[in-house]
């Protein structure tokens, strides 16, 4: 939110069942009270297409959640990775595939990550289920269409997913001292994927402006995107005045 100072209570988490524009300002009903603002700047991940819905934004872009899961190796093993090693693109396959990712200070090494259908928008552990947003993903007909063009890639991931053995056969595709004893589960996270209804992955920065005092940001295609002060540059370029 910008052009209005906010109690401290206002950052903190809640839920926000809707967002209601007014003459001279927006006023969020949360679910800890009402917050209102001159203007608003909504930033709302894998909520982004629901949050627009609530201010009458347009219905697509949607989002699918896809989680993936990293493994790392551990610290005895560390030294079969010495930098950042990724693998050609498929021009095909919407999703890069397993990497090594040595990180900057700690010098863990991350192998991965693999690409599935999340079974909950938040669902950042394997058998975590929503049914209400497992339910509307499999009725998207942008993943529809996007499952019958790569269901083959598609099994491979969730299998993969599942199996130890499978995940460092491809990793052992550009380390192949590693064994399956050398990796220990990693972290795991959820990407709020923006589809358009032809099955296509939306991969450019999306925003969507809402009479004259809202925003949505509807799509960040990269985590490098949520940082970036060129973009930051170009959402406060872009708000409303």
């Amino acid at each position: 939110m910008s052009n209005t100072t906010l109690p401290p209570a206002a950052f903190t988490r809640r839920a926000a069942p809707a967002l209601v524009r007014q003459a001279a300002s927006v006023v969020l009903e949360t679910s800890a009270g009402e917050l209102e603002a001159r203007r608003v700047v909504v930033c709302a991940g894998l909520q982004a297409d629901r949050v627009a819905a609530l201010g009458g934004g347009r219905s697509e872009p949607q989002v699918v959640p896809f989680r993936g899961d990293y493994w790392q190796l551990r610290p005895e093993a560390r030294h079969l990775c010495r930098n950042l090693i990724y693998p050609v693109p498929e021009p095909g396959f919407p999703f890069l595939g397993v990497h090594a990712t040595r990180r900057i200070g700690t010098g863990e090494v991350w192998l991965g990550p693999n690409a599935v259908l999340a079974f909950a928008r938040e669902g950042y552990r394997r058998l975590d289920l929503s049914a209400r947003d497992l339910g509307q993903a499999l009725a998207n007909r942008g993943f529809q269409r996007l499952a019958a063009r790569y269901w083959r890639m598609g099994a491979l991931e969730l299998w993969r997913d599942f199996s130890k053995r499978a995940f460092c056969e491809s990793v052992r595709r550009y380390l192949p001292e590693v064994t399956a004893a050398d990796m220990v589960p990693g972290p795991s996270g959820v990407r709020a994927q923006a589809l358009d209804p032809t099955g296509k992955l939306v991969d450019d920065f999306v925003t969507d402006v809402q009479g004259d005092r809202v925003m949505h940001v509807r799509n960040a295609p990269s985590p490098a995107a949520t940082s970036s002060l060129a973009i930051g540059r170009l959402i406060a370029d872009a708000v409303p005045l």
